[in-house]
């Protein structure tokens, strides 16, 4: 990706990128269908334009990912401790809803589970100090593949809980598992 040193005109395209490529995402359904014509087109820019912030399509859903993840899991005071579990899932789940609209857009699409695969990694890693138990390898992987499904399911619109209750109910399992 291109984006180091981003001014304010590159900025705003890029977000214009991202926001056609979310509502390409949600009528197409995968990222392979998508093409950098189609999308310049939608968002009435140059190739040019496109090009000179990414190399490809791949690039753009790799951009939401990792903002994501950096949003998420760079959480600046978590410590990642038993105390400290109520306020990662907070934060977890207040992006979510920040960013609700995007991401029940980009999250439609079927290559949606190789990106939470990467996100479930990451908690993964965040909970596998704190438990100390035989079954710590299933458990971890239970419980996070879990909390994914339930984030797809949420914003695949096929369960009817809200985020807030979701978020509840991930942290009450998360003691029970601590």
């Amino acid at each position: 990706m291109k984006l180091k040193g981003v001014n304010a005109s590159s900025q705003k395209t890029i977000t214009l990128i991202k926001k056609t490529f979310a509502e390409l995402i949600e009528e197409k359904k995968e990222i392979n269908s998508l093409t950098v014509t189609e999308l310049v087109k939608r968002a009435n820019i140059t190739r040019g334009a496109f090009y000179s912030h990414f190399d490809n399509i791949y690039e753009v859903a790799s951009l939401f990912q990792e903002e994501i993840i950096e949003q998420v899991f760079n959480y600046k005071n978590f410590t990642y401790t038993k105390e400290d579990i109520n306020k990662y899932f907070d934060n977890i789940f207040k992006y979510l809803k920040e960013n609700e609209k995007i991401y029940s857009k980009l999250l439609t699409a079927d290559e949606a589970f190789f990106f939470m695969r990467r996100i479930s990694k990451k908690i993964y890693t965040s909970f596998s100090n704190l438990i100390n138990n035989k079954n710590k390898d299933l458990d971890i992987i239970f419980f996070t593949d879990g909390i994914i499904n339930l984030i797809v399911k949420y914003f695949r619109k096929e369960i009817t809980e809200d985020l807030e209750s979701i978020c509840k109910f991930v942290k009450k399992k998360a003691w029970e598992l601590l």
